[in-house]
């Protein structure tokens, strides 16, 4: 049975406020309605398509007055391309948008006891600060509203680019991205072009069939360069022609990869790249520490805020020097490493074998020699007998995956009783209820938000934990 399709609209509707999930807030005869691409200050009509009992959805059908903050989007992808949302709302706004999320989240959600939440620390750049990033291939791209889909030429059917929300399968083309730095837009350009001219088959992502599948270009701020092309099956001559094609045209790639992915997802976490040219890695540096980073390794995305963001980790963690310190989900080391001159002891756990890796061998090169690193989920390695083990920690910092902490794991770290605990999280939800349990027997001293992703939603909060006496 279909869908009824809602036929309202909603005229000379003043937007009110940034809401939850990137999008702005309305009222209309006592009913939340929730606007996509919307500025505070916009009168606009909206479309609704869908209504529920407390709220409705919908989308701006005609700008009537422009509000006098909405800025014009700077990327010509915006509004199809799911990312970069708030390009239209002036960044002062996003940070303050940002902040009232966490209070949204920590208090209102969460009825934690703060104190005054800090203003969202800005992003040094709010363009091209991104240092990896994954462009997916497709025989099918998204049609754009205004193309006539029976006028498209053959050689322009394929796409490399991102995928439309909601649709696993389309692919949007993209011309420029605005993310990460040059010379990622030109080998993404390239590529495409070099598998056009010579008939590398882009993946028919819903039938499971071609050979190009997706790539990923990562850069760090001394300019090197990694690039992993990705293959769904072994083509031994296409495969070295493109390899050969893209080294020859950027000398600058300093690491070239390739892996056969035979898989229905692209995930490469579970798959061994193969070096074909170039060094094994790329090193990003920070406070005189360098960091190896692997075609797997995990390292934040936005490398110059992640120095910002590791500080205030650091200064939350308010370290004397003769403190134990656990890292908890420490990916390849680096606030292990980045903490580990102000702690007598610092142990860092994570449960991919291959970060820890890198981290032994990121403190090696480092010359630190107070750090120490297990691998393995964090529910089956922290427990009570891995702290007698290998000493109480006074404090703890964890920086866990979106989805938080396991209860399991909790209930260690308040059985562990560390003086203090910093809590840095890309999903303040989680994080509201990950501190509901560890409240129990500790205070918030300190809210940090922090901004790793400009025109997006999303935002990193560093929370401060004092136990209570």
């Amino acid at each position: 049975m279909s869908k009824k399709k809602i036929d309202l609209l909603l005229e000379n509707i003043t937007i009110e406020s940034v809401a939850a999930e990137g999008k702005a807030l309305a009222h209309v005869d006592g009913m939340v309605v929730f606007v996509d691409f919307a500025v505070p200050g916009d009168v606009v009509d909206i479309q609704v398509y869908r209504k529920k009992k407390n709220y409705m959805e919908g989308f701006i059908k005609r700008i009537v007055k422009p509000s006098e903050n909405r800025l014009e989007p700077f990327c010509e992808h915006f509004g199809v391309c799911g990312g970069c949302r708030w390009q239209p709302l002036p960044y002062e706004m996003q940070l303050e948008a940002k902040r009232q999320q966490v209070l949204d989240q920590l208090v209102r959600i969460g009825h934690l006891e703060v104190p005054e939440i800090r203003p969202t620390l800005p992003s040094e750049k709010i363009r091209y600060y991104r240092n990896k990033l994954e462009f997916s291939a497709s025989s099918k791209r998204w049609i754009l509203r205004e193309e006539d889909p029976e006028s498209i030429a053959e050689n322009d059917k394929t796409g490399l680019g991102f995928h439309v929300g909601k649709f696993f399968d389309k692919v949007l083309d993209i011309k420029e991205c605005h993310l990460q730095p040059e010379p990622s837009n030109s080998i993404r350009l390239f590529i495409k072009q070099f598998c056009v001219e010579n008939g590398l088959k882009f993946y028919d992502i819903r039938e499971n069939h071609g050979f190009f599948r997706n790539m990923f270009v990562r850069t760090t701020e001394k300019g090197e360069v990694m690039l992993i092309l990705c293959f769904a099956r072994e083509e031994e001559a296409h495969k070295r022609a493109l390899l050969d094609a893209v080294a020859a045209r950027f000398p600058q790639i300093s690491s070239l990869y390739y892996v056969i992915n035979e898989k229905l997802n692209d995930s490469i976490g579970d798959l061994s790249p193969v070096l074909y040219k170039g060094n094994e890695a790329i090193y990003e540096e920070m406070e005189g520490l360098r960091f190896k980073i692997g075609p797997k390794s995990f390292y934040q995305t936005n490398s110059l805020q992640a120095y910002r963001l590791y500080s205030v980790a650091r200064e939350l963690a308010a370290l004397r020097g003769d403190e134990v310190v656990y890292d908890l989900y420490t990916g390849t080391g680096t606030i292990a490493q980045f903490v580990s001159a102000k702690a007598a002891k610092v142990i860092g756990i994570e449960y991919v074998p291959e970060a820890i890796e890198d981290a032994v061998q990121n403190a090696r090169a480092n010359g630190i020699t107070n750090c120490s690193f297990f691998a393995g989920d964090m529910k089956d390695v922290l427990n009570d007998a891995f702290v007698a083990r290998h000493g109480k920690p006074d404090v703890i910092i964890l920086d866990p995956p979106r989805a938080g902490i396991h209860p399991d794991v909790a209930q260690v770290i308040l059985r562990a009783a560390p003086e203090r605990m910093v809590y840095v999280s890309c999903n303040p939800a989680s994080q509201a209820r990950d501190l509901a349990i560890l409240c129990r027997d500790y205070w918030i001293t300190a809210v940090q938000p922090v901004d790793m992703f400009p025109h997006t939603m999303h935002v990193e909060n560093v929370v401060a934990l004092e136990r209570k006496s």
